[in-house]
């Protein structure tokens, strides 16, 4: 992706999700030079924790197909939660874009509940996972929203209103895109792992590979080990 194609995507998000009432933390609008210069000191659990803004084409070069934005606002620690005390938990806000698909993964240690803040309607496509960790293509799939147990078949298609949400456990494989408009997402989870606790059906990165064609605006997480 360019840089400037993240700028901009940025700035469309945060007023898509000012929109909704939403409002970021104060160091989601730090320059890239202050939020080196606060790592340096009070902000270093910032880099830590891998906090901020995350952008990502899935390393296909096609964002409006398959891509997602996500903000981590919280996160807690691996060594917290092998302990199981202390911040065993996190938090992200995310948007789907109307039929832009995040593809089929799953989880080895997050549960996470995925939440529809806003917009149009949140879909999945779930799957259970086999003995080997790979895609059950026949068992049915129960998931938990809001307090009532849902049945699927497998491959099966769940779609959420705006406030309502679904429950993931760790193995449960799951695609998922915004259907009649933008989704606004929200994310409630265990301590959350993107570098190592996703696990894609099909070969595919995390992260993008970025073009500097312009200074950014804001740093990425992905940003984190290069600039500061």
């Amino acid at each position: 992706m360019n840089r400037s194609e993240i700028n901009d995507i940025l700035l469309e998000s945060d007023r898509f999700i000012r929109s909704f009432g939403y409002v970021m933390p104060p160091f989601a609008y730090w320059s890239p030079a202050e939020l080196k210069a606060r790592t340096a000191s009070d902000g270093a659990a910032i880099r830590a924790a891998r906090l901020g803004w995350d952008i990502t084409d899935y390393g296909q070069g096609k964002f409006a197909d398959l891509g997602l934005f996500l903000f981590t606002v919280r996160n807690g620690s691996a060594e917290d939660l092998a302990r199981g005390q202390g911040m065993l938990y996190a938090e992200k806000i995310m948007i789907s874009r109307d039929k832009q698909l995040s593809p089929m993964h799953r989880h080895a240690i997050k549960a996470e509940d995925i939440i529809n803040r806003g917009g149009g309607k949140l879909v999945l496509e779930l799957f259970n996972s086999a003995e080997d960790g790979s895609v059950d293509p026949t068992s049915k799939v129960h998931v938990p929203t809001d307090g009532v147990i849902r049945t699927l078949d497998a491959g099966g298609l769940l779609s959420l209103d705006p406030g309502e949400s679904v429950t993931l456990m760790p193995g449960v494989w799951h695609a998922f895109w915004g259907e009649g408009g933008d989704v606004l997402i929200g994310e409630v989870s265990t301590v959350n792992d993107d570098l190592t606790d996703n696990v894609f059906r099909e070969p595919i990165g995390r992260f993008s590979s970025i073009t500097e064609d312009v200074d950014p605006v804001h740093l990425l997480v992905s940003d984190y080990d290069r600039w500061l």
